[in-house]
């Protein structure tokens, strides 16, 4: 994380207590999309970030990972994969379960959208335990491409995701310390 970037982002990226449940503090970026030249600015920071990494395709997390990422691959050419919930892919899929700070779910990919030997970028609006990360890696694994970078527009290192991220590249714009 880079001082300017916390700079332009804090200001417009929205904090509501008690959601999804009592005693946790959610931060929204969905100020960031109100706001045309902070969106911009997190796009254009993306790209300068990963541009001269060997990236084959651009995985995005259901849902709002899927704003930056969709916008990541456009500028970049690459392929865009999308990582849902279970249920709301048509086709054959990979499934992978794994814990939330507060429950479990199930995230599925087409198998067809994911290719031996890739390299991918997966991407998240905020990273906080690493829980939903971690899972979209091994679902990556089972179509035999590699994620070697992940993205979030916000951090929250205090819930330790980089251990449970241990071995991949973990890049965040703001980073918040505490809640």
């Amino acid at each position: 994380m880079e001082q300017k970037d916390f700079d332009k982002l804090d200001k417009v990226i929205g904090r509501v207590p008690d959601f999804p449940k009592k005693g946790v503090l959610f931060y929204d970026i969905t100020g960031i999309l109100r706001h045309p030249e902070e969106f911009k600015y997190t796009i254009e920071r993306l790209c300068e970030i990963y541009k001269d990494k060997k990236i084959d395709a651009v995985a995005g997390i259901e849902s709002r990972g899927f704003i930056f990422a969709s916008c990541f691959a456009e500028k970049m050419g690459i392929p865009l994969i999308l990582i849902r919930k279970k249920g709301k892919l048509p086709a054959k899929t990979y499934s992978q379960k794994y814990d939330l700070e507060y429950g479990s779910a199930e995230i599925e990919v087409h198998t067809a959208d994911v290719e031996k030997g890739q390299n991918i970028l997966l991407i998240d609006d905020l990273i906080a335990t690493g829980g939903t990360l971690n899972a979209a890696v091994k679902l990556m694994a089972q179509g035999g491409a590699k994620v070697t970078d992940v993205f979030g527009v916000i951090g929250l290192p205090f819930l330790n995701y980089k251990k449970v991220l241990e071995g991949i590249e973990v890049t965040t714009l703001v980073d918040y310390m505490s809640e």
